[in-house]
């Protein structure tokens, strides 16, 4: 426990800009992005979970499908403040997740970060119910174990700054696509859609709303790792 709680040193600086590069060509190169974009399907789906369950919903189960969509089942009254709080989660979740990757590693917890998003991963995991979905998380669970288990502390460190990077510049794309899908008449019962319907406020607010917060937490998350 006390090396799980403890602080590691701080990476060197070409650690800290090579880990966002290669993120962000992860998010940004069509092809890397499609296989990609599947640990950002993970962590929105677990926005979702996380914060039904916070609600008092019930969740019932999580669904990640090879095409990198998702979808969470709660039950619960259909409307109300819960079920808003559920919708509005997902979107934001990778990067509220990057952000508080990005304040682990600023203060040097490295293994900390590594073992509580190992947690976080078999939780989600109790709840997936398709086989697609329960490959996809055990095989990023197990990254996240091996590298714990097996690697020295600067390959942790490497990994970790990868992930994070990651988490807070994959989390700004999704909110784009859906734009642009909601564009061209696709998405019509996209997150933002559903919101909409339940609080009568613009599909287009709540997509501002998921823009906001993603484009803070990289701000605020890039700044944490910068050492700024």
């Amino acid at each position: 426990m006390t090396e799980i709680l403890g602080t590691q040193p701080a990476p060197t600086e070409w650690t800290v800009y090579v880990t966002a590069v290669c993120a962000l060509a992860l998010v940004v190169l069509r092809r890397p992005w499609l296989l990609a974009r599947n640990a950002i399907t993970i962590a929105h789906e677990g926005g979702h979970g996380l914060v039904a369950l916070a609600a008092g919903r019930r969740l019932e189960a999580i669904r990640l499908h090879s095409d990198t969509s998702g979808l969470t089942v709660t039950r619960g009254n259909p409307t109300g403040l819960g079920v808003v709080l559920t919708l509005a989660a997902g979107y934001p979740a990778a990067s509220l997740l990057g952000l508080g990757g990005a304040a682990l590693l600023g203060t040097g917890h490295v293994t900390l970060l590594l073992w509580s998003a190992t947690a976080l991963l078999l939780a989600l995991l109790v709840m997936v119910r398709n086989a697609y979905g329960v490959l996809t998380v055990v095989l990023t669970g197990a990254s996240f174990v091996l590298v714990s288990w097996l690697a020295g502390p600067e390959v942790q460190s490497v990994f970790a700054y990868a992930v994070v990077w990651f988490l807070l510049l994959g989390g700004v794309r999704p909110a784009f696509e859906l734009q642009r899908k909601r564009r061209h008449g696709g998405a019509p019962d996209s997150d933002a859609d559903q919101l909409s319907r339940l609080t009568h406020v613009p599909a287009g607010v709540w997509l501002l709303f998921f823009h906001t917060v993603a484009i803070s937490a990289l701000i605020g998350g890039g700044r944490w790792l910068l050492g700024f």
